[in-house]
């Protein structure tokens, strides 16, 4: 299947109830209604789908989650890349992501 590159504007959140900084920001409901029609057969283990993603001058490889609360997909923000880039909670960041199933 065709990779699909989308642009992501959002605000950096805080995952409640978890130990740690585990920060994310999510999709909006229409990427997320898309992503899961066009590739719902390739998801792998708790719903994830393997994405590459740019923000800023740093690219890295994740994944995406569904957030079952929400109806949307997660995407988790490694410490160093926040680091690298001056990101932290209620930010709001553009950044390019490709799924990559």
């Amino acid at each position: 299947m065709k990779s699909k590159k989308l642009s992501i504007r959002s605000e950096v959140w805080l995952y409640p109830g978890m130990a740690g900084n585990w920060h994310f920001v999510s999709l909006s409901k229409k990427q997320s209604g898309e992503i899961k029609k066009k590739f719902h057969e390739k998801k792998r283990g708790w719903g994830s789908l393997p994405v590459a993603v740019t923000l800023g001058n740093t690219s890295w490889k994740t994944s995406i989650f569904p957030d079952t609360r929400e109806g949307v997909y997660i995407l988790p923000l490694k410490s160093e890349v926040r680091k690298k880039e001056g990101v932290y909670k209620g930010v709001v960041v553009i950044l390019s992501l490709e799924i990559q199933a």
